[in-house]
């Protein structure tokens, strides 16, 4: 009967993810992921096949997270203020880095790594659709004027946010007011 591994494996790709998101693709090398993940290679190749395989599922990990953050927040309260705290998140400090994973995977990586770059893009795709989602849940219960489009809201509000967090990593920027700033044009679309 073969052993159970004597590692936690979502503990493992939560510090990939974390060293990837800091470092990038490129920057973080097979020794560096040993060291962070505490493994030695063929455990490392028998618990993840390869270092584009672990980098693929630090992406999911990470958008998973991103994805149930906002789901809490949409069960919490409105939709638009779902979306308002939601942009308002990403001016508090913490994380390993600031800017989105996905955002600086697809520059990075976009026309090399074909598979990440792709998987990337989708991932994003896929929070677009839940912004979009939430815009038009909004504009349903009266928050949004019926008059503007959910899915130009959404596109519009991801790349806000994705120029708010690549700011944020400036020194000397003021993530906070940037944010409040965002926050008040969506408070602008009710009707």
């Amino acid at each position: 009967m073969p052993r159970a591994p004597a590692y936690d494996r979502d503990a493992l790709i939560d510090r990939a993810r974390d060293l990837f998101w800091t470092r990038g693709w490129a920057g973080t090398s097979m020794k560096d992921l040993e060291a962070a993940l505490d493994m030695r290679p063929g455990s490392f190749y028998a618990a993840f096949g390869s270092k584009d395989a672990l980098f693929a599922l630090a992406l999911d990990r990470y958008a998973a997270d991103g994805a149930a953050a906002l789901e809490r927040l949409a069960e919490e309260t409105t939709p638009l203020t779902a979306l308002r705290r939601h942009l308002l998140s990403f001016a508090a400090p913490g994380g390993p880095a600031r800017a989105c994973m996905l955002v600086k995977t697809l520059l990075e990586v976009g026309g090399r790594e074909d598979a990440l770059s792709e998987r990337a893009n989708a991932l994003l795709d896929g929070m677009e659709a839940r912004f979009r989602a939430l815009f038009a849940a909004a504009q349903a219960s009266g928050e949004v004027a019926p008059h503007h489009n959910p899915a130009r809201l959404a596109r519009r509000y991801q790349a806000d946010i994705t120029g708010l967090r690549a700011s944020a990593e400036r020194p000397g920027v003021d993530a906070r007011a940037l944010a409040e700033e965002m926050a008040a044009d969506l408070d602008r679309l009710a009707a």
